[in-house]
């Protein structure tokens, strides 16, 4: 360490020469919101100096704009279905260098074990990325899940340097009421002296202060400019959240101002590969926000500065002497094209194109360690939704939101069982408990999904992770969760008991284990075969589908052991 450092210090004092120096650049300056014309000079990885430098190599810039490497605040990878490594990939592609992820979807489905896989994997990716180990595993008591992880499980985890913290605390009423368990984990990482995010998604006013006595300094569920006022007014960072499903910028950013900007940051929380390909990640919310009239060098501190300094990080986030090598080339910062990338002074994407050493791929061992799915053998007479009234409760889908809607319809019965109705748009949808073998089957009806024929099935269902299926008919529902089952997780639609389309997802029921560029082919074909059953061309079937078992949101979500009302926050009969 002492020799690494005194070379440092000799380049940046002009002892001896750079390993690279970048001349030609207009380097973007976070701290001051300006852009300057200097060398950048970089010794092992890290930055030496800004001026007028010579080194062993030398790289051009050709008066691009030269941007500090993008941080994502808060994501959780296993939704972008891909492994730590291919999600690095597809992540540097677009300027992003480092993320801070919660893998509590892999933890809910695998504990322990989960955690070890996703930081071994993390390991061998070229990004930064670090983890805030999950809060809730399981998310409530309402449903079952893989894996309980409390505070002596967490523990260990905390001597790990990428470990920063606590992930988002999502049981708010288990804080305001001092449950023991939730306290040992925020007194433990108080004792360890480390980060906690929150998770307040519908409180409001007075209520905060509850998270903020706790500890919890960040949200990303703040959907209106009120909310968000509210969270910087009590010393919150506010992490704007522009995912595939949850898509709260345009909403967020008359809130935002240059007095209050620096306790904001953004996030994608969730985002499916194709959108990832497609779109981008955080660059794609850099450039909405420029688009919709913030001066692009406050997006960019933002997207990079501010997240870093949110989680202490101070290496990260800048480009200036000692700062780790993280940045990207681009000739346009509305359009923001990524040219060329850096990780630790190394380039790692050239012309838009990631170069060979990044493009390889090595297997994670740990893959085997994972759990099977467990379920007890059921048939069709499993789905039969008895109700003692035609009066029942109906979920209703917001398009690209989390939130949904708690309905009472008349719906359609024969023989005293709820029989889906296409023309009224009633789908059946059921959730299979997948980790135990306890044979829980949550049935319920929900509504927006627009499918005329066949249904559809995930294994990736918000927090635990069981198996859940929607259908128009209880055989194709049976035929599409006995598909995944067989497969060990997955996605899949079918119709009259016969695939039309899967994509795999053998780590957990949660990721895949191809290429990121296969991954995207094969999501982007299932959901063209769901489309073509009928289901919405307003939001993404799949990811809605995994949302609907997430019971921390209101309104009304479906888990293995039924209907959940989050206003009650209670199971409630289907019916009335």
């Amino acid at each position: 360490m002492d020799s690494l450092l005194k070379k440092q210090i000799a380049v940046a004092g002009k002892k001896q020469p750079a390993d690279l120096v970048i001349k030609n650049a207009k380097i973007i300056n976070v701290f001051t919101k300006t852009i300057i014309e200097k060398d950048v000079a970089i010794c092992e990885g890290k930055i030496a100096g800004i001026g007028n430098y010579e080194g062993r190599e030398v790289y051009d810039a050709n008066g691009q704009y030269l941007v500090p490497g993008l941080i994502d605040g808060h994501v959780h990878i296993e939704s972008s279905l891909l492994s730590p490594k291919e999600f690095a990939k597809i992540s540097l592609l677009h300027g992003v260098t480092t993320v801070i992820t919660d893998p509590h979807e892999i933890g809910n489905v695998a504990g322990s074990i989960g955690l070890e896989f996703m930081l071994e994997d993390a390991r061998d990716a070229s990004m930064n990325i670090f983890i805030m180990l999950p809060s809730c595993v399981p998310v409530t008591p309402f449903e079952t899940s893989g894996a309980v992880l409390d505070a002596r499980s967490l523990a260990p985890f905390l001597e790990y340097p990428e470990v920063l913290g606590l992930a988002e605390v999502m049981n708010y009423q288990a804080v305001a009421s001092t449950e023991q368990t939730i306290l040992e984990k925020l007194a433990l990482m108080h004792q360890y002296h480390k980060k906690i995010d929150g998770h307040a998604a519908g409180i409001h006013g007075d209520d905060l202060n509850v998270y903020l006595a706790a500890g919890i300094r960040t949200d990303h569920e703040a959907t209106t400019a009120q909310e968000a006022k509210e969270r910087l007014e009590l010393g919150m960072y506010v992490m704007v959240r522009e995912g595939t499903v949850a898509k709260d910028l345009q909403a967020l950013l008359p809130a935002i101002t240059p007095d209050n900007s620096r306790r904001c940051l953004f996030v994608t929380d969730d985002k499916l590969i194709d959108d990832l390909v497609s779109e981008g990640s955080i660059d794609h919310i850099v450039r909405q926000a420029v688009q919709a009239g913030m001066d692009p060098l406050q997006a960019i501190q933002m997207a990079s500065l501010n997240a870093a300094e949110c989680f202490g990080l101070q290496q990260l986030g800048a480009v200036a002497p000692g700062y780790q090598a993280d940045f990207f080339l681009t000739n346009d910062l509305s359009t923001l094209p990524i040219n060329n990338v850096f990780y630790q002074g190394k380039l790692v994407v050239e012309n838009q194109q990631l170069t060979a050493q990044v493009a390889s791929v090595t297997p994670n061992l740990a893959i085997t360690a994972l759990p099977n799915i467990h379920v007890v053998p059921f048939d069709t007479q499993a789905f039969e939704l008895t109700l003692p009234s035609s009066t029942a409760h109906v979920i209703e889908i917001i398009p690209n939101s989390l939130l949904t809607n708690d309905l009472l319809e008349e719906v359609q019965l024969k023989n005293g069982t709820f029989h889906p109705s296409i023309e009224q748009d009633q789908l059946k949808i059921a959730v299979i408990e997948r980790h135990h073998g306890t044979g829980n089957i949550g049935l319920g009806i929900v509504k927006g999904f627009q499918l005329k024929e066949g249904a559809f099935a995930t294994t990736v269902a918000h927090d635990s992770h069981n198996i859940v299926v929607v259908g128009t008919n209880d055989e194709d529902m049976l035929y599409a969760a006995n598909q995944l089952i067989k497969k060990g997780g997955g996605m899949i639609v079918v119709n009259q008991q016969t695939e039309l389309a899967c994509l795999p997802l053998p780590i957990g029921g949660l990721m895949s284990l191809e290429p990121f560029t296969t991954v995207n082919e094969q999501l982007m074909y299932l959901t063209t075969q769901a489309r073509q059953l009928g289901a919405s061309n307003e939001f993404d079937p799949f990811l809605t589908l995994s949302f609907l078992t997430l019971s921390v949101i209101p309104e009304l979500k479906i888990t293995d052991k039924g209907l959940f009302s989050f206003s009650k926050f209670a199971l409630i009969p289907p019916s009335e």
